[in-house]
């Protein structure tokens, strides 16, 4: 069994995302091989107190970069989209970052 700090590798802390935390939709980056079931477990024994409603998964396959005659791929991730329920506390990592847009 993975543990659960391998499963959730880091947080994605972009404008998209930002945007999102008022609507209690976080974004991860996670391991490739961890499914939806996993990843749901894994937030919630990391973060007391949070209760996962649902979890959306996206895979981006690397690009392909040249550095003269030489070519290599970047590497491939794999992001969760977590949406937690309404009577769920709010991640205590991302506090004070949502962006309250009017």
């Amino acid at each position: 069994m993975k543990s659960a700090y391998d499963i959730i590798k880091k947080p994605v802390l972009t404008e998209k995302s930002y945007a999102e935390m008022a609507n209690k939709k976080y974004t991860f980056e996670v391991a490739i091989t961890a499914n939806k079931t996993e990843i749901k477990q894994a937030l919630e024994k990391v973060f007391e107190g949070v209760k996962v409603d649902s979890v959306n998964t996206m895979r981006t396959i690397g690009k392909i970069k040249r550095q003269g005659r030489f070519s290599g791929r970047t590497p491939e991730v794999k992001k969760a989209i977590i949406t937690l329920k309404k009577d769920s506390k709010p991640i205590p990592f991302f506090e004070g970052m949502e962006s309250e847009e009017e």
